[in-house]
């Protein structure tokens, strides 16, 4: 399989955060598509399939979610709790990428089903790091399940 073809969701209402994600998979040369959305509303759209994000085409299924907490409208908690009711999507990798180091923020997230939570580092090379180790980890080594097979 080529993991170039799997898409990331990023879920990040800072345009900043998301330009510097980017740019470091870029820089890692990490082909896999990312797609992202600006807050939990419309992470949940992307992934229930709902309006514009219908098109399974243009807006595919992830194999990873990299999720920020602290989102307008419904919060990365909101979606974490709303993933993992949902079969077919309730065992997506989800990657909290988020500013908070606050102990209550942690434990909810892994409380909630989060699988890692990563603290986003102050400087690019960091951030770079983190992405190649993201994708070393997630995207390669790791064996999940596509959306297709957990629905069987």
């Amino acid at each position: 399989m080529n993991v170039e073809n799997y898409t990331i969701l990023l879920v990040e209402d800072d345009p900043n955060d998301v330009l510097l994600v980017k740019r470091a998979f870029k820089k890692a040369e990490i082909g896999n598509p990312i797609q992202v959305v600006e807050d939990g509303d419309q992470a949940l759209d992307y992934l229930a399939g709902n309006g514009q994000y219908a098109d399974r085409e243009a807006y595919p299924h992830p194999v990873l979610l990299l999720l920020d907490l602290k989102l307008p409208r419904s919060s990365g908690f909101d979606v974490l709790a709303w993933l993992r009711k949902h079969p077919g999507l309730s065992r997506l990798p989800v990657v909290v990428l988020t500013s908070s180091k606050e102990i209550s923020d942690i434990k909810r997230a892994y409380d909630l089903g989060a699988n890692s939570y990563l603290v986003k580092p102050v400087n690019f090379d960091s951030l770079l790091e983190m992405v190649r180790a993201l994708n070393l980890y997630w995207l390669i080594l790791n064996e999940s399940l596509g959306v297709a097979d957990e629905k069987t």
